[in-house]
């Protein structure tokens, strides 16, 4: 399995958030649209936020990369976020 961790802080974050909050159900919806997606979170934290996204192999990875990028172009598209940092593996253990 494979995993990506994307962590935003700086401007735009909280309106970054605030249309994953909004669009819930569309964003879950194209998420598990994804082949060998394992899990999916979008979380927010005291700085901004970050979201964990897990799939059985990196082409899936890859695709929910720009699956997230094509919800944030149709529903913010001239939005701009401050840092993100990327962290991507392969996961050692994951218990459901």
């Amino acid at each position: 399995m494979n995993i990506v961790i994307r962590i935003y802080r700086g401007r735009g974050v909280k309106q970054l958030f605030d249309i994953g909050e909004q669009h819930a159900a569309e964003l879950q919806a194209r998420m598990r649209s994804i082949p060998d997606l394992v899990s999916y979170t979008l979380s927010r934290d005291s700085e901004g936020g970050f979201s964990v996204t897990v799939c059985e192999t990196k082409r899936s990875l890859n695709q929910s990369i720009k699956t997230a990028r094509a919800f944030l172009t149709q529903h913010a598209p001239k939005m701009t976020v401050g840092a993100m940092h990327i962290l991507e593996g392969k996961v050692i253990t994951h218990v459901k």
